[in-house]
């Protein structure tokens, strides 16, 4: 499905990725790990889009095709969702109107026509109800006054109604608490499917004992250092990234 080659890319003249090798498969759940500064958020951006971010050197193939000339909105309508670690406030614009929209413009560069409104109702209820929102939310303007696990849920709603093929969460369990996490992981969990694939960015193990990965990669100073089961997570909350480095430094 996602398959990045020898990737570097640099925001501003600064190298940020110096050859990053991932392959991503359908069904599979990849978490990536790391100290602040190793590249971990601009990694999904880049795969995402992001325009601030420029490839200098590698490949990102998805499903066969390599992305690297295409825009962030165009990823986006080939199946890739990135779900932000501070998402935006759209005053004025309810959830609900704001999902419409996002699916319509899908649909639109897939050759489609609009979703009827009777088959978007149903499908936003089925949604709501499989991730235990209240029909309230849907009416707030997006993100105005939410809390943070509010936010974290919108955007696991929005994953829902727009059935990507590769959904990467980028630190989404950054400021939630106890119950906020297990409600976002029930979410994610619920839509795992053997069609469907998931990059989970994280400084944290714990979120890990929610949404369980099969691979677990070590990012660090722009490389993937490490990879393993879902074991090297614990290992890393266990010992810290200290011994990374010192590994790393020692080679």
């Amino acid at each position: 499905m996602l398959k990045i080659e020898n990737l570097h890319a640099r925001v501003e003249d600064k190298a940020i990725l110096r050859g990053i090798n991932l392959e991503v498969k359908p069904g599979e759940v990849h978490a990536i790990m790391g100290p602040n500064g190793s590249g971990k958020s601009t990694l999904s951006s880049v795969i995402a889009g992001k325009e601030e971010y420029e490839v200098t050197d590698g490949s990102i193939i998805f499903e066969g095709e390599d992305i690297d000339e295409l825009a962030a909105e165009e990823r986006a309508h080939k199946g890739i969702f990135l779900s932000f670690q501070y998402p935006v406030e759209i005053p004025g614009v309810s959830v609900t109107n704001f999902m419409k929209t996002a699916i319509n413009e899908t649909r639109k560069a897939q050759g489609l026509e609009e979703m009827p409104a009777k088959d978007m109702l149903k499908l936003i209820r089925e949604k709501s109800e499989l991730l235990e929102i209240d029909r309230k939310f849907l009416s707030r303007s997006l993100n105005e006054g939410f809390s943070g696990g509010e936010k974290k849920r919108n955007e696991i709603f929005q994953m829902a109604m727009l059935d990507p093929k590769l959904a990467i969460l980028d630190e989404t369990d950054s400021g939630l608490d106890i119950d906020a996490l297990r409600i976002v992981a029930n979410g994610v969990n619920k839509l795992k499917s053997e069609d469907n694939a998931v990059v989970v960015i994280t400084h944290y193990q714990r979120l890990l004992d929610y949404i369980v990965p099969d691979f677990v990669h070590v990012l660090y100073n722009g490389r993937i250092v490490k990879s393993g089961g879902k074991e090297l997570a614990h290992e890393l909350e266990e010992k810290g990234y200290d011994w990374i480095k010192e590994e790393v430094n020692a080679k």
